[in-house]
């Protein structure tokens, strides 16, 4: 525990790539792709995360797979209350022996996956999400979080192609049900690309930096009625009327009302419906 200390200060400096490498040699801990881990070695993209998310001390603070805990010492050093979940039991112990020492009352770490506890287990009202995300699970990940309770920012780091799905526009090819849920609840505010040389080992995938803010009035959907888009989405070259008569027969008659009020037709493909009709049929 001793050799480790050095590298945790509260500074908010992230390890080097020569520190990165050390720390995991002492942890004989080889990067695991199959978890997404590409640690972030960029201090400038670790405060433009925490100022698009306007930390400030006192927030809480939701982290997925803090690896190294780079993010998570400089969450910790503005004074936010940082709950967080790690997978990877390595990576677990040396934050539990590190970093947890050292904020026992203010770091809540979990060793659990994501996918079955998107908010790291924090039960209280009021949030906000800062993450490295692994990209592998970031949208089945980011639709859990969509049925719970809505942080009120979320900056998140994302594979270029995922956060583009999540901010495409009806009529493009990249519109699909990830961006209903996500623009029915969030507004889109400008984020930040990210280069491959921020991270060790650097990813063979573009990144950036998703910045979400929580709408006044957000428009959560009910799960039978996220079933019925995703699976509308697994047709988008069908006409509408048609996927509606084959899984909405008793309802296809009002939707088509609708979409002729809003200029649409039955022969509208799923990607032209317009994000506000898709909340207003729901």
């Amino acid at each position: 525990m001793d050799e480790f200390m050095a590298l945790n200060s509260e500074d908010q400096a992230p390890l080097s790539p020569s520190e990165t490498r050390t720390l995991l040699e002492q942890l004989a801990h080889r990067p695991r792709h199959s978890l997404g881990q590409n640690f972030l070695i960029d201090g400038n993209i670790v405060r433009k995360s925490l100022d698009l998310a306007q930390i400030r001390a006192d927030d809480t603070v939701i982290e997925v797979g803090p690896g190294l805990g780079t993010l998570t010492r400089a969450l910790l050093s503005r004074g936010a209350q940082v709950w967080a979940v790690e997978k990877d039991p390595v990576l677990h112990k040396y934050l539990s022996q590190t970093l947890v020492a050292n904020f026992p009352t203010s770091f809540h770490l979990l060793l659990g996956d994501a996918l079955d506890f998107p908010l790291a287990d924090f039960k209280g009202p009021e949030f906000k999400i800062v993450a490295n995300l692994p990209y592998a699970i970031s949208t089945p990940w980011l639709d859990g979080v969509l049925e719970q309770r809505l942080p009120e920012r979320m900056v998140l780091m994302l594979q270029q192609e995922a956060s583009q799905r999540y901010c495409a526009k009806p009529g493009t090819k990249a519109f699909g049900a990830i961006s209903i849920f996500v623009q029915s609840a969030y507004t889109i505010a400008p984020g930040h690309k990210v280069a491959a040389a921020c991270f060790y080992p650097k990813p063979d995938i573009e990144s950036f930096l998703l910045h979400l803010v929580r709408k006044e009035v957000p428009v959560l959907f009910k799960p039978e009625f996220k079933t019925l888009i995703r699976g509308v989405f697994q047709q988008r070259r069908k006409q509408i009327g048609s996927l509606l008569k084959d899984r909405l027969p008793d309802q296809g008659k009002a939707w088509i009302e609708c979409l002729t009020e809003a200029g649409l037709s039955a022969q509208s493909r799923p990607e032209d419906i317009p994000i506000e009709l898709w909340c207003k049929l729901a």
